[in-house]
């Protein structure tokens, strides 16, 4: 599945034109063209413009790298709307070396998959007949079956009485097309020290009482996340479509197609709060920043 966007870089943190320009340039209005195919571009540009619009920070970054998660995001068939929670562009600093050999930050669009995404790719793949992600409140957790070894719940089923309760872990299935399942459950601790092991991020917030990782602001989403990618990758079937979402999901997408990751790098330091991208206008009042649908239309 080629997502390639033989884009031009931009060289430094901050980028010598913004997004807008960028995205109104020929030839970006070409590639996309390309890619995505002329029916599709105003849609996908209005998408885009719409996820930058509504993040301050997401439009300082490098705009080839925002446009290469767009490009797989739409290869995947999946939307960036955060009201959908299928995937997100994450801004990130990261530290990069100039042609004498400095340090310098650019600021750059991380892809992230949400959990929801997971599940409409898994879904999708006609593999599963049902597939979910929940937490598990006190007292539902009964241990495990000293017959079978396998876990056993009792939820609440009173949902005001359910959310009064503090979460203590969480749970993921899958049920094949033939019947096979499969369950997979983590403690909150356990969730906690994941994502304290495996996100610099998440790991500096904790240290300095920040908000800078999705693991800080969205903590259950990314839990729920977690345990899809851990479920599905064990022993979940893997489409195509599943497998180059799990290899490029946290990671920032280049020019010549490679990837890099950053939220388990030392690299990334933010300089800013990255927090939960805002709720979305619905479609009928969104006014893309500065016209710039028009500006790829028109020019």
């Amino acid at each position: 599945m080629a997502v390639a966007n033989k884009l031009v870089p931009a060289t430094s943190q901050k980028p010598k034109v913004t997004f807008t320009d960028y995205i109104a340039g020929e030839n970006i209005k070409k590639k996309i063209n390309e890619m995505v195919g002329g029916k599709n571009s105003q849609r996908f540009i209005t998408a885009v413009v719409s996820a930058v619009s509504n993040n301050r920070d997401l439009g300082m970054c490098n705009p080839s790298t925002i446009i290469a998660g767009a490009l797989l995001g739409e290869a995947l068939q999946l939307s960036p709307s955060p009201q959908l929670g299928q995937y997100y562009l994450v801004p990130y600093n990261i530290k990069r070396k100039d042609a004498q050999g400095k340090d310098y930050w650019e600021k750059v669009a991380q892809f992230q998959l949400g959990y929801k995404g997971y599940i409409q790719l898994a879904i999708r793949s006609n593999f599963y007949r049902d597939l979910d992600v929940l937490e598990v409140r006190e007292g539902e957790y009964l241990g495990r079956d000293k017959n079978t070894g396998k876990h056993r719940f009792n939820f609440i089923t009173n949902e005001e009485e359910r959310n009064s309760k503090a979460v203590v872990g969480y749970l993921a299935y899958f049920e094949y097309t033939n019947g096979f399942t499969k369950t997979l459950y983590w403690t909150k601790s356990a969730m906690e020290n994941h994502a304290i092991t495996y996100s610099k991020a998440y790991a500096s917030d904790k240290e300095k009482n920040t908000k800078f990782s999705f693991w800080t602001t969205k903590f259950d989403d990314m839990a729920f996340k977690t345990m899809i990618r851990q479920l599905i990758s064990r022993w979940g079937i893997m489409s195509i479509e599943m497998q180059t979402a799990f290899e490029r999901d946290m990671a920032v997408i280049n020019e010549n197609e490679s990837y890099e990751y950053v939220d388990n790098d030392d690299s990334m330091v933010p300089d800013e709060p990255i927090i939960e991208p805002p709720i979305e206008k619905p479609v009928q009042e969104q006014e893309p920043a500065d016209n710039a649908v028009d500006q790829f239309f028109n020019q």
